[in-house]
């Protein structure tokens, strides 16, 4: 396990930079398209964005497409709350990034691609548009890549505006076309209908990183790590109560238990897993592993001790959902609102355990029936919280404990 503790004076020594840049591309130009997809399907790369969409079958999908252009999207639209991994891949590892870009461009046929930088980011902003120049000129990017005629791809960075919506793919394609960053219905899917209308594949940041690293290192070096559905490594934001928070690279399968225990917490009453969006584990499950087919996350871990009162952190979130949401579907729009204010009555000790039951089948029907993940997932944090700690909400208002704000969170 490798951990980036921020107080430390060296930074850590990720995979990434055991893997030469240009590596995976190199490889990547002596073999065939559906050779590459075979690489990455053998590896098992899921996208690592949250939803764990298998890379190389995404890729293949949009390879099939007849239509032309097309085009390749790297989802920097990091807005989690609890999650600041991407913002250390492009700060550190950029290139590899935009190698594995440019290798879904070879594999897809596509010539030009967009990274959507998180606005809160734009200090990145001049540092990709550096290591982009530098690229081209070594043939990276640009016109005949790497000496192989006709292989164009150019990527060209655009600023978000701080929309939490626009990390779903069809929002910030949506932004990117320069309207309303507000979600598409689907089907179609953007690997057949993405940007202006054409076969798109939008991709993860971390995603697009370890295909880079595949392609250059084997699809067993990264098959063999992890579990047997959830292969390779994952890197995760660690934040609140710990001695030592940070970027920490683990592979797939390790127990909530055993992290906690790499990142020094001590009296952890709960471990959100997956960031506002996500759950939130009770201390008798930490012996879960975060996996695809178990504890899913995106990246975001937040730790909290047993001074945190649970229902402020589910008021943090839900206000934060309530601010977030389009307002293009009723039941996100409206559910938000009405669980929130279920969680002040509970704080306010006038939630009757009756009420307390519908608000999680509001919950569930937010889960099942809004247009998005935003909608579809606004909800977990309250609902896990109320499931493991049912006594705790319902339990008459005493003097206020702390608790933690997310905008406050690294």
């Amino acid at each position: 396990m490798v951990m980036n503790n921020p107080s430390a004076t060296h930074p850590p020594t990720l995979t990434f930079s055991t893997v030469e840049p240009a590596a995976g591309l190199q490889r990547t130009l002596e073999t065939t398209r559906e050779d590459v997809i075979a690489i990455l399907n053998d590896a098992g790369l899921k996208g690592d964005g949250g939803a764990g969409f298998p890379t190389g079958l995404k890729w293949q999908l949009c390879a099939q497409e007849p239509a032309f252009p097309k085009y390749v999207v790297c989802n920097a639209d990091e807005g989690e709350p609890g999650t600041f991994k991407d913002r250390v891949i492009l700060n550190r590892f950029a290139q590899h990034v935009i190698m594995g870009m440019t290798i879904c461009a070879y594999v897809t046929g596509a010539h030009h691609g967009i990274i959507y930088l998180r606005g809160e980011y734009s200090y990145l902003l001049k540092h990709l548009e550096d290591i982009r120049e530098r690229m081209i000129r070594v043939h990276r990017l640009g016109r005949n890549i790497l000496g192989c005629p006709g292989f164009d791809f150019d990527v060209s960075i655009r600023l978000g505006s701080g929309a939490y919506v626009c990390g779903e793919e069809s929002a910030l394609l949506e932004s990117l076309e320069g309207h309303r960053g507000v979600p598409r219905n689907r089907p179609p899917y953007p690997v057949t209908q993405g940007y202006r209308g054409k076969p798109t594949v939008v991709g993860n940041v971390e995603t697009f990183a370890w295909a880079n690293c595949i392609l250059g290192r084997g699809a067993g070096w990264f098959r063999d790590r992890g579990t047997a559905r959830s292969h390779g490594f994952k890197l995760l934001s660690v934040s609140g109560d710990c001695t030592r928070p940070g970027i920490y690279e683990v592979p797939w399968g390790i127990t909530i238990a055993e992290l906690l225990h790499q990142a020094g917490a001590e009296n952890t009453k709960a471990v959100q897993v997956g960031g506002a969006s996500g759950v939130c584990v009770p201390q008798r499950d930490f012996d879960r592993h975060l996996s695809f087919e178990d504890a899913a996350t995106g990246g975001s871990i937040i730790i909290f001790n047993h001074t945190r009162n649970l229902l402020d952190v589910s008021e943090n979130f839900l206000e934060f959902f309530c601010e977030e949401s389009c307002g293009q579907c009723t039941p996100c729009r409206i559910g938000n609102v009405r669980l929130l204010e279920g969680v002040r009555a509970l704080q306010a000790g006038t939630c009757s355990p009756e009420r307390l039951d519908e608000l999680v089948a509001l919950g569930r029907t937010m889960q099942g029936v809004s247009k998005c993940g935003l909608g579809q997932t606004s909800a977990n944090a309250f609902i896990s919280i109320v499931e493991n700690f049912r006594d705790e909400v319902l339990a008459p208002p005493s003097h206020p404990m702390s608790t933690v704000n997310p905008e406050d969170l690294p």
